[in-house]
């Protein structure tokens, strides 16, 4: 599956990840983990860094699928707002799903902090305009639900965002405690450390099939043989070698990436910016001042090979960006396609497959990646090692819409 196109801005600012060269491979691990992007690399530091034997395979180059392609807005709030996401799965597992989502981004900051990972992490506040004036009661609703649940958050009317950004929108759902991040960096940091705990890292491995005797699983890859105690699959919007997804669509979405812009102080905080239609446009800024922007979704699996309706879908991105901000003079520098994920139910898949034991699955549908790549890594720490965790009854693979 093509998982991008275009010319990517992420892998300009890191060198790749190399593993080590070395033959050494356990003839027994507890863990073999298949893929290595975001909630790979997360599930390889949770799961060795509580004593488990761990190998990590890759059919292409670590981090060069989704990850490079990934745009690092850490939110606490989801493609479903809270109040809705209550009216769907009941209040009590709505709010603790936010509060792990909440609680995500602070542990991302603290992997961060704690192992020195030149990531650019940076804490940001996010805004929500609404699109239109029908969407006004729904920001509305969005705020007084969670304010009463404790969440961090604001209301801007239309003259508070008229002080503070340079575009004037009828208002906006204000969150805090968010972030930006760099998102090859930060996995290229993980990759790096959890080979030095111990992590036997595979890259360019296919795994093809997986079969159990004895309680002990037989993946067969493209080369070598790896045998496991458990299996992780962490393979983003790829088709996964063994169960089946029954609650996900497979989209494509466009990103521009802008030319340095020297000044960005009328942009009140260098804020995350969405807005409450469907697909909508989102944009953030980066640590040397560029300007990130995507949307224009569309219903197809695959980047685009072509060239041409890349650029056309940029200058598109361009357009739209230059009305929310007329004074800067921005030109694209970079642009591609990307594919991406999204669950019927707007939930992840985290947890073991229904019938086949011992298979674990991470998949972190929606436009939240990143902060269900964290959450998702130590609910299957539990799991794996035995512990009771409760929050996997939430995003759990025996639902209505979820594997089989």
């Amino acid at each position: 599956m093509k998982i991008h196109n275009g010319t990517l801005y992420w892998p300009t600012t890191t060198a790749p990840f190399k593993p080590k060269v070395t033959n050494e491979k356990l003839d027994l691990y507890d863990v073999v983990i298949v893929g290595a992007g975001m909630s790979g690399a997360l599930t390889a530091l949770a799961l060795v860094e509580a004593g488990l034997s761990v190998a990590i395979l890759d059919k292409r180059e670590f981090g060069s699928g989704s990850t490079s392609a990934n745009t690092g807005l850490l939110q606490y709030s989801n493609d479903i707002m809270l109040h809705k996401l209550i009216e769907q799965i009941g209040e009590q597992e709505a709010v603790r799903f936010y509060k792990l989502c909440y609680e995500a981004v602070d542990d991302i900051e603290k992997i961060v902090n704690r192992l020195h990972i030149d990531a650019n992490f940076i804490r940001r506040p996010s805004i929500c305009n609404a699109s239109d004036e029908k969407d006004m009661e729904k920001i509305k609703d969005e705020y007084a639900t969670l304010k009463k649940y404790g969440f961090p958050c604001d209301y801007f009317e239309q003259n508070d965002i008229e002080e503070k950004f340079p575009f004037s929108k009828l208002g906006a759902l204000v969150t805090f405690s968010d972030a930006e991040i760099n998102p090859l960096k930060f996995v290229q940091g993980l990759l790096r450390e959890v080979e030095a705990l111990g992590v036997h890292p595979f890259p360019y491995v296919d795994v093809l099939d997986v079969l159990k005797e004895n309680d002990i699983l037989e993946i067969r890859t493209s080369g070598q043989s790896f045998h496991a105690k458990h299996i992780v699959y962490t393979t983003g919007y790829e088709t996964t070698p063994v169960g089946k997804r029954i609650g996900a669509d497979i989209n494509r979405s466009y990103v521009f990436v802008s030319n340095p812009i020297k000044d960005l102080s009328d942009w009140h905080k260098k804020a995350l910016i969405w807005e409450t239609k469907r697909p909508y446009l989102y944009i953030r800024s980066t640590a040397d001042g560029r300007i990130i922007a995507g949307g224009l979704d569309e219903d197809k699996p695959e980047a685009p090979f072509s060239d041409e309706l890349i650029m056309k879908r940029a200058n598109n991105l361009l357009k739209q960006t230059k009305k929310l901000f007329p004074n800067y003079e921005m030109k694209i520098d970079y642009a591609y396609a990307a594919s991406f994920g999204e669950s019927i139910d707007n939930l992840p898949f985290i947890g073991e497959h229904p019938t086949k034991n011992n298979h674990y699955y991470l998949l972190g549908y929606g436009g939240n990646g990143t902060v269900y790549s964290m959450l998702g890594s130590i609910i299957l720490r539990d799991l794996i090692t035995g512990k009771r965790n409760e929050d996997v009854e939430i995003v759990q693979l025996h639902r209505e819409f979820g594997m089989k």
